[in-house]
């Protein structure tokens, strides 16, 4: 049965959306329990709040010139490559970006692409020279929309986001199990009974961990799910999705899988996961994955 783009990009939307009120909750929990812990729900929560802003300056701060710099992209310009250039400005154009994103490109066999940038107006799209030399014209076209859709659809602030909110539970977290090891336990007298207060505890402890492990998973569902969305975005853009199919299943078939200036903090950023290094999946690996099976993008892509 075929479907149209608009229905996959607003199935996905509504689960990011989703996904992200989970989050929420999940952070809240963790931050009243952190405030029962140590006596005062407002404080454990106004904490929690205080964490996120600062971690988020801390992560708006590093900025995309860092993440080029770390995977050793330079920068490709018209007369580099006219026709790479001029795909990527019809694509913006058709996007309705009012700045053409800049373009970068990783000496590299291995075919894969990544877009980074805190805004459409300060944003980058990069690429593998294999990707660039083994793909036709249809196929590259595809993976170019499908890095245009992160930037219109301000994929990178949602990842963001997701990354902070983990990162206030690892935090909360860290703090509560490191007073447990070193008996700080909660000091505060009160008319609470000592079998409450044990509860508490045990509960607390349980939160701290196991918060963080489903936050992550939780990012990396959300991370799944904005890779789907680019996808039938990206056929909004091209009207094409056997381009970015085709692309896809040369990217799985490659026999160099492994982008080698690629790391953990960068990986969910590419159209496929760059550490991959076999095929062989345990049980509930997917959970664990930054990008959904591509053997599902594929089939989704060719029911479009």
């Amino acid at each position: 049965m075929k479907k149209d783009f608009y229905s996959e990009i607003n199935a996905n939307n509504w689960k990011t959306i989703l996904l992200f009120v989970v989050f929420f909750i999940g952070v809240a929990i963790v931050g009243v329990a952190f405030g029962l812990y140590l006596g005062d729900i407002i404080f454990g929560l106004a904490i929690a709040f205080i964490i996120g802003v600062i971690y988020s300056l801390i992560m708006y701060n590093s900025g995309a010139k860092t993440v080029l710099s770390a995977v050793k992209a330079k920068p490709i310009t018209n007369k580099d490559d006219p026709y790479l250039y001029n795909t990527v400005e019809g694509l913006s154009i058709a996007a309705g970006l009012k700045v053409v994103p800049k373009i970068y490109m990783i000496k590299e066999e291995s075919m894969n692409a990544f877009a980074t940038g805190i805004s459409p107006e300060k944003s980058y799209i990069c690429v593998t020279s294999g990707l660039r030399n083994k793909m036709n014209r249809q196929e590259l076209e595809g993976v170019l929309a499908h890095e245009m859709s992160h930037i219109k659809n301000y994929d990178i602030k949602v990842m963001l986001l997701a990354a902070v909110l983990v990162g206030v539970v690892i935090l909360l977290s860290d703090i509560m199990l490191r007073s447990f090891l070193w008996g700080g336990g909660r000091r505060r007298s009160g008319n609470n009974s000592g079998q409450g207060q044990f509860i508490l505890i045990i509960v607390a402890l349980v939160l701290a961990i196991l918060a963080p492990i489903i936050a992550q998973l939780i990012k990396l569902a959300i991370s799944r799910k904005r890779e789907y969305l680019a996808d039938a975005s990206a056929v909004q853009l091209t009207r094409n999705p056997s381009g970015l199919s085709s692309a896809l299943t040369k990217i799985k078939n490659d026999s160099d899988v492994t982008v080698d200036t690629a790391n953990k903090a960068t990986a969910h950023m590419f159209i496929e996961n760059p550490l991959r290094h076999t095929k062989k999946k345990m049980m509930f690996a997917k959970l664990f994955c930054t990008h959904p099976p591509i053997d599902e993008r594929i089939k989704r892509l060719n029911a479009m």
